[in-house]
């Protein structure tokens, strides 16, 4: 018997807990009297900057990370269920981004920055370090080859050939002329979170493993019997 060829895909998961929860949140507020709103949102967000600044430390945390917008102002003209327009209401708001290391310590900000007038939750969202991710992104293609390999060698086996030998490897869809559109090879994904409580009790964050995907084709040849 001939040598034969095999294409295979391969794939590999890693999963790893969160090290960091970025907040998505803002400030909004909304009346008659422009001045008014304005001068509200800009002193929430006052309070707001200055707890996020004493929690600041990029390198020990619990705040690794911060930005905030400026205060955005606009105004709208609302109908009532007749048809008629009502009078003005003037809407400020700034929105900000928090990168958190200690989810204990996010918890416990996010219940005092609940009295804080026109402060709203978007989401939080989970991520890794640079590092991390990187290091996961490494074993995750590992991963993805050593079971391309492993793929190949049984349907050789099955076949009744000998050794396998690799030809050609490379991202999905990127082997020889099949260059369709893939994915990413890595990328990261976070399962989601959750958050629980309320009323004076600190929030509960419940985030998931952060999922790390990595896939490869690959091409091999298996000595005929």
């Amino acid at each position: 018997m001939s040598d034969v060829e095999i294409t295979v895909r391969g794939s590999h998961r890693r999963f790893h807990p969160a090290e960091r929860g970025t907040v998505h949140a803002r400030i909004a507020l909304e009346g008659a009297d422009p001045k008014a709103v304005y001068d509200a949102v800009v002193r929430s967000a006052g309070r707001a900057h200055a707890s996020i600044t004493d929690l600041h430390d990029p390198s020990r945390g619990p705040v690794t990370w911060w930005s905030a917008q400026d205060v955005r102002t606009w105004t709208t003209r609302p109908w009532n269920k007749d048809g008629k327009q009502l009078p003005q209401v003037h809407h400020a708001r700034t929105d900000l981004e928090v990168k958190f290391s200690d989810f204990a310590r996010l918890s416990t900000w996010l219940r005092e920055m609940s009295s804080v007038l026109g402060f709203a939750v978007d989401k939080v969202a989970w991520s890794l370090t640079e590092v991390r991710k990187a290091e996961l992104v490494r074993e995750a293609r590992t991963g993805a080859v050593v079971n391309a390999r492993d793929k190949a060698v049984a349907y050789a086996a099955a076949l009744g050939l000998g050794d396998v030998r690799p030809l050609e490897v490379a991202d999905s869809g990127m082997l020889g002329h099949d260059r369709r559109a893939e994915k990413p090879a890595a990328a990261p994904y976070a399962r989601g979170a959750a958050l629980a409580g309320s009323g004076e009790q600190d929030l509960t964050l419940l985030p998931e493993d952060i999922e790390i995907t990595a896939s490869v084709d690959a091409r091999f040849v298996a000595s005929g019997a």
